[in-house]
């Protein structure tokens, strides 16, 4: 079986801790077959200015990160497959959306993680995020903002963590389950199908448990059509490379999963599990 993990940071992402070269070289230990860099370029965070701490949002260096990217794509070839992708972080604003699109559209990269983490005036990271509002209200807030952002208009290729708004939820059950948000989370599944996207399997789930979104989320996803899924790690450091893959691999297959895809300059490559 083929290894991948196609969501991953470097120094180039604000809160990334390893750099490009410590990463790939960790991938290429472990024997991934596909390795995607995708850092973030956080727009959403650019327009608001300032992160949750106060503190100026460093903006990513796209030149230096794309042409350092490509330098080592090349260093690997015929070795390991570097995907050389972006995270673009959904938001609302079409100052936002139009920047994502001139870089997309200037720098070409291999594939695009489309992300939503703000919505309701702050990060869903946070646990202030929950401050003064229910969990039906801010879960609901963060799931219409998912919606919204299928429709994004820039090209993108995974629709990540799916249930993002829980891994640090302060409620005292904090996971985000399909039974409780059925309708808006059939629509967000059923448009991921139409679109053709891929959704992804993220393993930095914190109180989700193993992965996110959760198995119950994905079996919907498979009893209505969706079999496309891409497995990240969310690593920001070279130890969480492809951090529990094999876990979420049974998992999918225990559903009925037949393979993972990874999206390669626009190219579905279905990986059997």
């Amino acid at each position: 079986m083929q290894r991948t993990d196609v969501h991953t940071h470097t120094t180039f992402s604000s809160d990334g801790r390893d750099t490009m070269e410590t990463m790939l070289a960790e991938a290429y230990a472990r024997g991934l077959a596909y390795y995607g860099i995708s850092d973030h370029f956080n727009y959403d965070y650019d327009r608001m200015g300032l992160t949750e701490e106060g503190k100026p949002v460093p903006p990513i260096d796209e030149a230096a990160y794309f042409a350092r990217g490509r330098k080592l794509q090349r260093q690997y070839a015929g070795r390991m497959r570097v995907l050389i992708g972006a995270e673009f972080g959904y938001d609302h604003d079409t100052r936002s959306q139009e920047r994502y699109a001139r870089t997309e559209a200037l720098y070409k990269p291999d594939f695009v993680v489309n992300s939503v983490h703000t919505c309701l005036g702050s990060d869903c990271y946070f646990p202030h995020y929950c401050d003064g509002k229910s969990r039906e209200y801010a879960y609901n807030a963060y799931l219409y903002r998912v919606l919204e952002s299928l429709d994004a208009p820039y090209p993108y290729d995974i629709v990540a963590h799916l249930s993002y708004c829980a891994r640090n939820a302060t409620y005292p059950d904090p996971v985000l389950r399909y039974e409780q948000f059925p309708d808006v989370l059939d629509e967000i599944l059923r448009r991921i199908i139409a679109k053709g996207k891929i959704l992804e399997v993220n393993t930095s789930a914190k109180k989700m448990g193993d992965f996110l979104p959760g198995a119950d989320i994905l079996t919907r996803y498979f009893a209505l059509g969706g079999r496309e899924v891409s497995f990240g790690s969310d690593a920001h450091f070279a130890a969480r490379i492809a951090e529990k893959r094999e876990l979420v691999c049974a998992a999918l297959k225990a559903i009925g999963f037949a393979y993972i895809t990874v999206p390669d300059c626009g190219v579905h490559r279905r990986i059997a599990i």
